[in-house]
């Protein structure tokens, strides 16, 4: 089966084409961080309106770098949740039209699943296993029975790893976006040059949750009450220390995660997977006995490879959607609708 994957949740206007929910025979992605970089983030109506403006083009292109022709497609599937109810929109309404003057099936996909989802396509895991969702709309901690059940187990309760990384980045003008830039300045910088604190949560209520606004706070408004005698105050080394913390915070709980529920298998997906640092602190897992799997860099950013891989798997048990197709902002502990 062939299935054109269509991605715009967010600021990538991405269209794929997955054949038999593996191999993939193109993935388009037309970024509009430099549209945004004034801004130093993200703007909902500019994202959108790029969105309308791209999202024929990117297709177009997404098939022709197959080398196939529409025709040729047997399915669609499209983000249609959670993210910028905008930017959902144009993917949405773009699938529908384009599926239905074709006569093929399409199905709506959830943004947070297809990133747990993501490594699957490149290095299948077998389940159950340990899901580490990490971006900057969402820091989740869950065990992964199969692509469409999932238990959540740990997220923030605050501000995503990758909104922390953001902000800290606009505040001493780093650059955007934020977490490529801190994970580039961090390798100039000394990690323990100031010893931010972490979040003191209830165990017993929160093992497995995190918080980042209390580091975010600490970095941006009190940073001279955490520096280490004697050592220098530069970005870079604002960046490595920060940084060591917000990797910290979440390997805690996927270590205590890991243990409590006795998985052996670890996998990472979101955009905030591609840091080099918690790429290697997850890889020393491995000498504890756990497989760890990633996705390629490609397929840690917003993407249709991984919408029309897991698109593939929902279409192979039968789901299909008709005109009541609708783009939805939030979702809900990863329920369907």
């Amino acid at each position: 089966m062939i299935v054109l994957g269509i991605e715009t949740s967010c600021d990538e206007c991405s269209a794929a084409i997955v054949k038999d929910g593996r191999e993939i025979l193109s993935n388009v992605i037309a970024t509009q961080i430099e549209l945004h970089k004034p801004y130093q983030g993200v703007v909902p109506e500019l994202a959108s309106r790029l969105h309308t403006e791209w999202i024929a083009q990117v297709v177009s292109a997404a098939i022709a770098q197959a080398g196939l022709k529409k025709e040729d497609l047997d399915a669609v599937a499209v983000t249609n949740r959670p993210g910028l109810l905008g930017s959902l929109l144009v993917g949405v309404n773009f699938a529908k039209g384009f599926a239905e003057t074709l006569s093929i099936p399409y199905v709506g996909i959830d943004h947070i699943r297809a990133h747990l989802y993501a490594s699957q396509i490149e290095n299948p895991l077998e389940y159950p296993y340990l899901g580490v969702l990490v971006s900057g709309g969402h820091t989740v901690i869950c065990k992964v029975n199969n692509y469409n059940d999932v238990d959540v187990l740990g997220t923030t309760i605050d501000d995503a790893i990758g909104e922390a990384f953001d902000k800290v980045a606009k505040f001493y003008d780093m650059g955007f976006p934020g977490g490529v830039v801190i994970d580039r300045l961090s390798k100039s910088g000394d990690p323990n040059s100031f010893l931010f604190p972490g979040p003191t949560l209830d165990r017993s209520t929160h093992p497995y949750d995190m918080s980042y606004s209390g580091l975010k706070t600490a970095v941006i408004n009190q940073k001279d009450q955490f520096k280490s005698p004697g050592c220098e105050d530069t970005i870079e080394n604002i960046a490595a220390s920060f940084q060591r913390q917000a990797v910290g915070i979440l390997m805690k709980r996927v270590k205590l995660a890991l243990k409590d529920t006795g998985l052996k298998r670890v996998s990472a997906g979101g955009g905030v997977a591609a840091n080099s640092l918690l790429r290697k602190e997850l890889k020393e897992l491995e000498k504890g006995g756990y497989t760890v799997t990633f996705p390629s860099l490609k397929l840690c950013t917003d993407n249709g490879a991984m919408i029309a891989g897991l698109g593939y798997r929902y279409l192979m048990d039968g789901n299909r959607y008709n005109d009541s197709l609708s783009a939805y902002a939030r979702v809900s502990a990863f329920k369907n609708r």
